[in-house]
């Protein structure tokens, strides 16, 4: 089982909302996860990110690998720069 932390999509046609999700790489997009550790809402200016960084971290030493928009995300955040 290869768990990766991806979006996950929500909202209506034309308005998007993501899910930062942590989920089975197996599971459908939109499907069974295991946990929510944030969100992104890219019609806000300047986009909305919100993350769980102590879940994320958590996650991501467990094994957990972020999808490469996640990892922008979490760049754009500091995330890594937080981690050294």
């Amino acid at each position: 089982m290869s768990v990766k932390i991806r979006l996950a999509r929500y909202g209506t046609k034309k308005k998007p909302f993501y899910r930062i999700v942590v989920a089975d790489s197996e599971c459908p997009r939109d499907g069974k996860f295991l946990e929510s550790v944030g969100t992104y809402n890219p019609l806000q200016d300047p986009a909305g990110v919100i993350i769980e960084v102590d879940r994320v971290r958590h996650w991501m030493d467990n094994g957990a690998i972020p999808t490469d928009t996640v990892k922008s995300l979490l760049k754009k955040q500091d995330f890594f720069a937080a981690s050294v």
